[in-house]
């Protein structure tokens, strides 16, 4: 059995971006004809209770919910109709927070640069426990939801995912050989936003109206004493 300490050992986690219709409005992006994907590095994984998220200075922190994929072998160039094997790679669900420094990412959209940074410091990929696979016999229809300080920020259901599963694991599979361990985030829904210092988030997903409890996400967030500030590329 797997321990939530094994995803330190990730080879990788990759990110599917502009997955749900109504966060590519919110954030005036074009929706994407084939799954688009980003690598956030292992070492912004946020285990549950290992302390706060960190917003470093001058950066406007955002919060991205979504559910998470851990994979339990080897999947090298799915095929797009391959159902069986893509669920088969799957060993367990898990929650994650895709923190991003949006006013980073948005200078690196604006001059064509990549997302690494605004993706990628310590604390930024909050994650919850691993979740059987059992306790979700449908992961295209699932709740997800997130809030800030008690308000709900986002939640909404998985079917509204764009690309779903197979397809997802299919296209990455094509130009990534993806490894047993590897973390996969399947998108965001609306409802993204601003958190400061002193803030704190809380997500879950429900399944059938029932909240997961190993789903459950509880994080601060705090200002970074490191020395790094951002400024303009």
């Amino acid at each position: 059995m797997a321990s939530v300490a094994s995803l330190r050992q990730a080879g990788k986690v990759v990110c599917i971006g502009r997955n749900y219709a109504d966060h590519i409005t919110e954030l005036n992006s074009a929706r994407p004809k084939q799954p688009f994907f980003f690598l956030k590095p292992t070492s912004s994984l946020l285990l549950p209770g290992a302390g706060p998220v960190i917003r470093p200075k001058g950066v406007d922190l955002h919060y991205e919910v979504e559910l998470a994929l851990i994979l339990g072998k080897q999947v090298k160039d799915l095929a797009a109709d391959d159902e069986k094997g893509a669920f088969d790679a799957i060993e367990h669900y898990a929650l994650s927070i895709d923190m991003t420094a949006r006013n980073i990412q948005n200078e690196a959209k604006k001059k064509g640069l990549p997302w690494s940074i605004a993706k990628g410091f310590d604390t930024f990929l909050p994650i919850s426990n691993l979740i059987e696979k059992s306790a979700v016999p449908n992961p295209h229809s699932v709740d997800i939801y997130l809030t800030v300080n008690d308000e709900v920020q986002q939640s909404d259901s998985t079917e509204l995912m764009l690309f779903q599963i197979p397809r997802i694991l299919s296209d990455i599979s094509k130009v990534f050989t993806l490894e047993k361990g590897d973390i996969i985030l399947t998108g965001t829904p609306k409802g993204v936003g601003p958190v400061v210092p002193g803030d704190v988030m809380r997500a879950g997903i429900k399944v059938n109206g029932k909240e997961l409890q190993e789903s459950k996400i509880e994080v601060a967030v705090e200002e970074s004493t490191s020395s790094y500030e951002y400024a303009e590329t």
